[in-house]
């Protein structure tokens, strides 16, 4: 289906970013930060219920903070283009995601969404049958944390390269600069622990990734599994959730992701003005997580059966 005829002006309509996306953008950084420090507070105490709260909110912004990065990837939430690399490496660096080969595999699927070329950053594959297997290898997926740091050691070799398809010589310098980046930070970090300060960074870091490597899952899996898969018609291979204004700050409009694929350099905080239109037209819509949940349950046990 040409997803271009017959659609409504509006879902498709490109939107430039202006002061007034760029100064929310800042505020949610500025919700980040003080959440982030929140959360170093109670993870730091001796109390132990307050150090669980504290892992939790860390492992939680941690997730959101890739979020905001995916808002980055898109140049869609500055005015001035420059200010989203700058702003994107920091956001992904405690979840070891390197902004510059997150942003080039990210724009190809967006290009490829709908076609056997597809082919996202974060490696599961939607269009696999989901069983039970199959959905805690994607959401305790901290094998990919090992590969990071291959790509690490093939950084600082020179020997890094891009493994789908061709890349401009920019962009791969660029990605061989983060991988370095993070490597010196995670050398900063072993040596802080081996120093005596271990604790901290168990506290700080390792504790809350283990949260947030499954959390993360979480939040990108309602994207596109169980849509139609042979299509490029986003409003048949993707999927929007209404959500509350909670999920929706925490995933940082995620959840409206044929909104997103319809038009990928809006602004995230103007894709709920398309949303009436998707809800009128999508093949694949939930009321809220927990509906869709619910839904990937019931897939699981009805594959479960079907093997039995």
């Amino acid at each position: 289906m040409n997803q271009t005829a017959e659609r409504p002006t509006l879902l498709f309509q490109r939107a430039p970013v202006r002061v007034a996306d760029e100064r929310t953008f800042i505020i949610k950084l500025l919700v980040l930060a003080a959440l982030t420090t929140g959360g170093v507070a109670l993870a730091l105490s001796s109390t132990l219920w307050l150090a669980g709260i504290g892992t939790l909110l860390l492992g939680a912004m941690y997730t959101h903070a890739v979020e905001l990065q995916h808002q980055c990837l898109h140049h869609s939430a500055f005015t001035r283009t420059n200010l989203h690399r700058l702003v994107g490496i920091p956001l992904g660096l405690p979840l070891l995601v390197a902004y510059s080969h997150y942003r080039v595999r990210h724009l190809q699927h967006h290009r490829y969404l709908g076609t056997p070329n597809d082919a996202e950053f974060f490696g599961f594959d939607t269009r696999q049958p989901l069983t039970g297997r199959v959905f805690l290898r994607g959401l305790f997926d901290y094998p990919r944390l090992f590969l990071m740091l291959r790509d690490v050691w093939r950084a600082f070799r020179g020997t890094w390269t891009y493994d789908i398809g061709q890349i401009a010589p920019r962009s791969r310098r660029d990605i061989i600069a983060e991988y370095r980046l993070i490597g010196v930070l995670l050398a900063a970090v072993a040596a802080v622990a081996a120093l005596g300060s271990h604790e901290l960074v168990t506290r700080l870091w390792l504790l809350p990734l283990l949260v947030a490597v499954p959390l993360h899952f979480l939040v990108e899996l309602p994207e596109h599994i169980l849509c139609d898969y042979d299509t490029t018609d986003v409003l048949r291979n993707t999927r929007s959730i209404s959500g509350s204004r909670f999920s929706t700050w925490f995933t940082n409009g995620n959840n409206l992701h044929i909104e997103h694929h319809a038009a990928m350099n809006v602004p995230i905080n103007r894709l709920g003005e398309r949303h009436a239109e998707v809800a009128q037209l999508a093949g694949h819509m939930e009321r809220s997580y927990p509906d869709f949940y619910r839904k990937i349950a019931r897939e699981v046990r009805r594959n479960a059966a079907r093997q039995r």
